[in-house]
């Protein structure tokens, strides 16, 4: 068996990978593999003897330079960088570094991993995230500076940061003197979400808006009190109907 594996010719491994692999040593490439080549859209000869250095954007070369020392002591951890290629082109890439011999010269091997589509998709999720949540900050607004925020769905840490930025400034906009914020469709809070609704309370009252409180089941309100968080010092409803005829709204 290990006379099997000492015959592996470890350049054919490495020629034949999937993924783009440099060597480098003293910040001048030595050997890219084939995939390299399909990558960086160019040809061996067009990348071997450069630098590493020169696929990296201005403001990443001295710390990629740092990292690049640092490899030749132990492997560095994976990250993620913006590049060029020979076009022009940019990639977002995760490499990998971990130093090699190549005969009696210690040198860099780097993996590149093109991340691109997966950053978009991400960079579009949270773009799409955030629609949702300004959407889900919309103030209904009724009569006479009164509005209703009706809260639906789940709420986590980042979509109650989202309301906390959102509901004061569209309060205000809207002249709103009175908002009901109705939580007839919530079924769970956690501390740190109650901790942003009792701030919203907060700078809503310091603009001089009233909030009223409706539609907390009574699990939500053992939880509220539980939080020691005085959400409850607001005027509180069951209902949001209850609420408008609080406000003499009929």
């Amino acid at each position: 068996m290990n006379e099997d594996i000492s015959k592996i010719n470890y350049r054919e491994v490495i020629e034949y990978s999937l993924d783009p692999l440099i060597v480098h040593t003293d910040l001048k490439i030595i050997y890219v593999n084939h995939a390299a080549e399909v990558f960086f859209k160019g040809n061996r000869q067009d990348i071997v003897g450069a630098s590493p250095l020169d696929i990296f954007q201005e403001s990443s070369k001295s710390a990629i330079h740092k990292r690049i020392q640092s490899a030749y002591a132990k492997p560095a951890e994976v990250i993620e960088e913006t590049i060029f290629k020979l076009d022009g082109s940019k990639a977002e890439v995760e490499l990998y570094c971990h130093p090699v011999f190549i005969g009696e010269t210690k040198a860099i091997q780097t993996y590149v991993r093109d991340i691109s589509e997966k950053k978009a998709y991400e960079r579009k999720s949270k773009q799409l995230a955030h629609q949702i949540n300004e959407l889900s900050a919309t103030l209904v607004p009724l009569l006479n500076g009164i509005a209703i925020l009706p809260l639906v769905g789940s709420i986590d840490e980042e979509r109650a940061r989202q309301l906390l930025q959102l509901v004061p400034v569209k309060a205000k906009q809207q002249d709103v003197k009175f908002l009901i914020i109705d939580f007839s469709a919530i079924f769970q809070l956690d501390n740190v979400v109650t901790d942003y609704l009792f701030k919203i309370n907060h700078v809503l009252s310091l603009l001089g808006i009233t909030c009223i409180f409706t539609g907390l089941r009574p699990k939500l309100a053992i939880e509220a009190v539980q939080t020691d968080i005085s959400l409850l010092s607001s005027p509180t409803m069951s209902t949001v109907k209850d609420a408008l005829s609080y406000l003499g709204v009929h």
